[in-house]
């Protein structure tokens, strides 16, 4: 989410910056190599009780043979497996082998047209009327049944071997889904469903935007197997890309915009450039019960509203008595895709950032309170696994390096919710992070290879693990840094032999995925 800004002006314009674009701009060159060994060049040591694979997901891939794509969110998505054993670490990345990406390949030039604003060559006439849109599978990597999924929020998951990361193909999860069928790409994983005895369980949506848009929750037990399954409808076109759960709920937060697809009808633009922001209009927040029962004892969906804006993506969400607490990224508008304009060329000086804010939704009287919890440049918040759907004390965010103002990513921090404590770990000048993952200290807090709901230790006794881009070497380190103590060095840094273009979202299993 390094590129994505938005048209509010910043109220604070820092007098120095941490960063050059010249530098920024470093880590979107396409990584067309495909590579494959252990990491000797190490700072520091790997902690040996670390034991498991790391996957990463983004765009590999920011050109078609030297053709621009237009955004980097429609690049073709690339999976990076990072594997801990015994004090080593293994690197291997691959191309997701989707069907456009293998003919795009064989053609030498761009053949779809992207939802974020790519058009194939030749102006509007050899892009009007073509609706295909090429599956990237680009957003998430999850290891959820004994299968490895890579997840786009507009198409089916693509299935792939988790230890040498080949393409198995698509994947409908036994019957599930149809043809051409959604599966979002953020997933949660409850620890301990109440519905099922306390066994963990995964939960997903799909949403069907139009007049008005139908949002399909769907819950899987650890073998992969469908539990639960249930359609609502919500009024208005609906652009959800993430979603939050509590035991007994799923919430959305339906961002105020609307959809106009005349010019991507007439292939002027991308789906993404036809949704415009209603400053105007409230958020809604819908909110759904995860239970499945009869007509009498389920309990009926809950709307809300509160103030316009837009969020990309939740930390977390838990119920205390009888208000539902929901943590989240927020931002005062819709960041714009503008057609012609260059991604590239992002000035983060002049515009807003993305803040964390928390709201507290009243089930009994239906209003919302919000509250400002942090105030720094921030994106990609991550809590531990056991407390998802649960109270909890810290939230891990990439952030700017700079208190005020917009810029990109070089940061960790670490928010304490209960005492207001920060902590913050700088990559800058020259480092760009991704989405930290935090990952327990303790075996003890996976079983079966699934994380539980049971703290072992302190909640932040564990490792973040990040993906660095170093703009002075032009290559990318895995970073290991203490959950606990931001302010000291990493544990170690692990310097691949070349960059990883900016990621979106990883997952990390404790299973360890290596050829033998």
């Amino acid at each position: 989410m390094q590129s994505f800004q938005l048209n509010e002006r910043a109220s604070t314009v820092p007098t120095v910056l941490s960063y050059t674009r010249e530098d920024w701009q470093k880590g979107y060159n396409s990584l067309k190599e495909e590579f494959d060994y252990w990491i000797e060049d190490i700072e520091g040591e790997i902690p040996p009780e670390l034991h498991g694979t790391l996957f990463r997901n983004g765009p590999g891939l920011l050109d078609i043979n030297g053709q621009m794509i237009h955004h980097p969110f429609d690049g073709d998505g690339m999976i990076c497996a990072i594997t801990f054993d015994s004090g080593r670490a293994h690197f291997r990345n691959r191309f997701v082998r989707s069907e456009g990406y293998l003919a795009e390949q064989a053609a030498g030039r761009i053949l779809y047209r992207g939802v974020f604003g790519t058009q194939k060559p030749g102006g509007w006439l050899a892009n009007a009327f073509d609706f295909r849109l090429k599956n990237i599978a680009n957003t998430n990597i999850l290891y959820w049944g004994d299968k490895l999924l890579a997840l786009w929020e507009a198409a089916e998951p693509h299935r792939l071997d988790p230890t040498t990361l080949e393409t198995i193909g698509l994947d409908r999860l036994d019957g599930v889904l149809k043809p051409g069928d959604a599966f979002a790409a953020h997933p949660w994983i409850d620890p301990a469903c109440n519905q099922d005895d306390g066994a963990p369980c995964l939960v997903n949506f799909s949403i069907k935007p139009g007049l008005s848009s139908t949002i399909t929750l769907f819950e899987f037990n650890p073998a992969g197997k469908l539990l639960r399954k249930h359609a609502h409808s919500v009024p208005g076109f609906a652009f959800i890309h993430d979603f939050v759960i509590t035991p007994d709920y799923a919430i959305f937060f339906q961002n105020p915009v609307s959809f106009n697809p005349l010019p991507f009808l007439f292939g002027k633009s991308g789906p993404g450039e036809c949704i415009t922001f209603n400053p105007e209009k409230p958020t809604r927040i819908a909110v759904i019960p995860r239970a499945v029962g009869s007509k009498k004892d389920k309990k009926p969906d809950l709307a809300f509203e509160t103030h316009a804006g837009f969020v990309f993506h939740h930390a977390n969400a838990f119920q205390d008595s009888d208000e539902i607490v929901i943590d989240s990224v927020c931002y005062g508008s819709l960041p714009s895709v503008e057609a012609g304009a260059d991604f590239r060329e992002t000035a983060f000086e002049k515009l807003a950032p993305g803040q964390l804010w928390r709201f507290r939704l009243n089930l009994t009287t239906q209003q919302v309170q919000r509250e400002l919890l942090e105030s720094q440049c921030c994106e990609f918040p991550y809590v531990h696994p056991a407390k998802a759907g649960r109270s909890h004390r810290y939230i891990y965010m990439g952030a700017a390096d700079v208190a005020e103002g917009n810029a990109p990513l070089q940061a960790i921090l670490k928010v304490d919710v209960e005492s207001g404590e920060r902590q913050l770990w700088s990559a800058a000048p020259q480092g760009y992070v991704s989405e930290p993952i935090f990952v327990p200290r303790s075996s003890a807090a996976f079983k079966d290879g699934l994380p539980t709901d049971t703290l072992v230790g302190a909640e932040d006794d564990g490792w973040l693990l990040t993906l660095v881009y170093n703009a002075a070497h032009e290559r990318s380190e895995v970073v290991i840094l203490d959950a606990r103590n931001l302010h000291q060095e990493p544990v170690a840094r692990l310097r691949l032999k070349h960059h990883v273009p900016y990621g979106l979202h990883g997952s990390f299993t404790p299973h360890c995925f290596l050829n033998e």
